[in-house]
């Protein structure tokens, strides 16, 4: 009786480390360096990890999900909606410019914090600090309306809504806007860590990746076996290309954890209010189809900038 105590007052002690060292390093669970930064003891360098570029995309790729499919509609129950996550997503492309508004840009975030929330206790300590981010760069917005306008200038109450944050209008207007706008206000800095816009939203903008590998392998059908792979499996595969090379070793060994505690496929069916692989696939396929058009037009602004190895 007293061995069995002791084994069971054992595994709760391992527990508690475990979950301790996951609070610690869930401040560090967004990209914090770049690839030149490794080398180091505590940060290998992986140069089997390489990201390909992904294929110019045009708008008129679009033409055939102009609307939202019958299949995403609303889910009753859940915060997560991802009828809502597409249409925020489609809203944030301007139609004659290769540009993202950051309003619904950011509303996608938030519908994306939902997703990673609902799947359990291990990830919402990571989706803690998405939701930072995201809120950092509404209060870079809404600061610089307030310093823009002054006194003088109209009222800016309604601004405060999570809505706006005067991201309707101004330098955060958009991605390529507050690019410009923070390289001429001199706030970006290639050579150490700020709390620019710039710098946040490339954290936000390699996540980004992550979750559209994800949502793209629980498209894919089974292998020639007829298995499928599951969620914890496809997280780890897009974690790899996306978030690994920019994590340290100590964090990319934890993110193994949370992979394992991922649930199971049909729960993520359940999410998208789907009964079945086929009708998952048909949704999900166009959800990645506007996650990959907002990250290309990212990438491509964020490259001409030089921006994609911030510190």
């Amino acid at each position: 009786m007293v061995f069995l105590r002791r084994t069971m007052l054992l595994r709760y002690l391992l527990l508690s480390a475990m979950l301790a060292l996951l609070l610690f390093i869930s401040s560090l669970w967004l990209p914090q360096g770049g690839v030149g930064d490794c080398g180091t003891v505590w940060q290998p360098c992986l140069s089997f990890y390489h990201q390909t570029p992904e294929p110019p995309l045009v708008l008129s790729e679009w033409a055939e999900h102009d609307r939202t499919p019958p299949l995403i509609q609303e889910c009753p129950g859940q915060p997560f909606q991802a009828w809502r996550l597409l249409l925020n997503l489609k809203s944030s492309l301007l139609d004659d410019d290769d540009d993202v508004l950051l309003e619904t840009y950011l509303q996608s975030w938030d519908q994306l914090i939902n997703f990673m929330e609902s799947l359990g206790t291990m990830v919402s300590f990571f989706s803690q600090k998405v939701k930072e981010k995201v809120l950092l760069i509404r209060e870079l917005s809404l600061q610089h309306s307030r310093e823009a306008h002054g006194k003088r200038g109209p009222d800016l109450s309604g601004l405060q809504t999570p809505a706006s944050f005067g991201l309707k209008h101004g330098v955060y207007h958009s991605v390529r806007s507050m690019v410009e706008a923070e390289l001429k206000m001199g706030v970006v800095n290639f050579s150490r860590r700020t709390d620019s816009g710039c710098r946040t939203l490339l954290r936000l903008h390699r996540s980004l990746l992550w979750l559209k590998l994800v949502l793209e392998g629980l498209a894919e059908g089974p292998d020639v076996e007829g298995h499928f792979k599951t969620p914890g499996e496809l997280s780890r595969d897009a974690y790899k290309v996306a978030l690994a090379p920019h994590h340290h070793w100590v964090l990319r060994q934890a993110a193994e954890l949370v992979f394992l505690a991922l649930p199971d496929r049909k729960y993520f069916l359940q999410l998208v209010c789907v009964q079945d692989q086929d009708d998952v696939a048909t949704a999900l396929r166009v959800i990645v189809h506007a996650l990959t058009l907002v990250h290309t037009r990212t990438q491509r602004i964020l490259s001409k900038y030089d921006m994609l190895e911030l510190p």
